[in-house]
């Protein structure tokens, strides 16, 4: 056997080590755009922080393709498939004969259309280690930094380079930071951090139009910048499916054995859309364990194996100067409330399930919640009333403890 994974991300890592669980012999090529061993791209930030280094940043270890049999071409993309001759061609002219193809392509950044933008001088965006350094280069300890976008990428930008440089300003069209994942009081908790530590922040506005090292706000409002980074957002990359006639949408389209609508070709990552088991809806979740779990899948029954991926769920984590927020799932029905000055937990429950929860400066063993939400533990086998306000393992009995965990207490 054959096999092409196209990426070399979490998801082109789960999908060799689904491969290598059935097959392990069968040749297995990575295709990577990028010039670097698999790391984990959410570590970027700390990378400019100085809080981790490279070799640390790694996803797997230095001999993780060597030992798996992988033959990784560095510095190239694919091009166009062509799954009637079931052939990859790539960037520098060649072409890779494949028996089953995943595409992990990934998301790339959404830059909009703004007027002055092309005369600006120093215009970063924010995804990827190159990205990093590339930015870095650009930092003294007197650059005015602009990044346009209030999401979990402007962010963390945000936090990774707040200390190496004189200012930073934030601006988002939404009239809060992390719009997409928290409501406002939520969202102010988080703020307020942010600015406590420095971050200066024009929300509910965004650019009109740059004007060399000037932005003009819709507001009228104009900001000076040295160094602009742009996170409006990311797109899913389907072209490769998209091209030759496979199942689209904002993300590529496939079964829960991620396989898509083209005979054998699978895709998995934040280029993929599931289905978020709390909501029902089909949509793009760009998260690093979700990635991972979708690419073993694929490579599992790319290799012959029969696995099935049908319980996804949105989650993110994410954190600032110690103050850390966790959300997963769809925020329906009834909602369970603590909350302080400095934290907030909520816990949202529908038809006697865990359907979503946001914790705020309180995430001890948010992994027991995120679990009821994935299982579809029914509410009433457990002692719910206890977990809410305390997320142990007793109030799931013993039976479930022995089932689940060996006996654990």
């Amino acid at each position: 056997m054959k096999y092409v994974i196209i990426g070399n991300g979490a998801a082109a890592t789960g999908a060799v080590e689904g491969i290598r669980s059935v097959d392990k012999t069968g040749s297995i090529t990575v295709v990577s755009r990028e010039d670097h061993h698999v790391y984990c791209r959410p570590l970027i930030s700390y990378l400019l922080e100085g809080k981790t280094d490279e070799k640390k940043m790694l996803y797997r270890p230095g001999n993780f393709y060597e030992e798996n049999g992988v033959d990784v071409l560095y510095g190239v993309s694919a091009e166009k498939i062509d799954p009637a001759a079931k052939k990859v061609t790539l960037s520098d002219g060649r072409a890779l004969d494949y028996d089953a193809l995943c595409v992990a392509t990934g998301s790339a950044p959404f830059v909009p259309e703004v007027k002055g933008l092309r005369n600006v001088g120093r215009v970063h965006t924010f995804m990827t280690l190159d990205d990093a350094k590339a930015l870095e280069k650009d930092l003294t300890p007197q650059s005015r930094v602009l990044i346009v976008g209030a999401g979990l990428i402007g962010l963390k930008c945000a936090e990774g380079i707040l200390e190496r440089c004189k200012s930073v300003t934030v601006c988002d069209l939404a009239p809060r930071v992390l719009s997409s994942i928290l409501d406002d009081d939520c969202a102010a908790i988080m703020q307020h951090k942010l600015e406590d530590m420095g971050v200066e922040f024009m929300l509910d506005d965004t650019v009109a139009e740059f004007e060399e090292n000037s932005a003009h706000m819709r507001s009228g409002k104009t900001v000076g910048f040295d160094v602009l980074v742009m996170a409006v957002g990311v797109r899913a990359n389907v072209s490769l499916i998209k091209d030759i006639g496979g199942e689209v949408n904002r993300g590529i389209i496939v079964s829960d054995k991620m396989e898509t609508s083209l005979k054998d070709i699978y895709a998995a990552g934040d280029c993929t859309e599931s289905t978020d088991i709390t909501s029902g809806v089909k949509k793009v979740m760009a998260i690093m364990p979700l990635a991972y779990m979708q690419g073993r899948c694929a490579g599992v029954n790319m290799a012959g194996g029969e696995e099935l991926l049908s319980n996804a769920l949105p989650m993110n984590s994410i954190g600032f100067g110690g103050l850390h927020c966790m959300t997963a799932g769809s925020y329906t029905g009834e909602c369970y409330e603590e909350k302080t000055s400095t934290s907030i937990k909520r816990l949202y429950t529908e038809d006697n399930l865990l359907k979503g929860f946001i914790l705020i400066g309180c995430n001890d063993r948010a992994g027991i919640y995120t679990s009821l939400i994935r299982n579809r533990t029914p509410l009433d086998t457990v002692d719910f009333d206890l977990l809410k306000r305390s997320p142990a393992l007793a109030p799931f009995g013993k039976s479930y403890r022995e089932e689940k965990l060996g006996g654990a207490v």
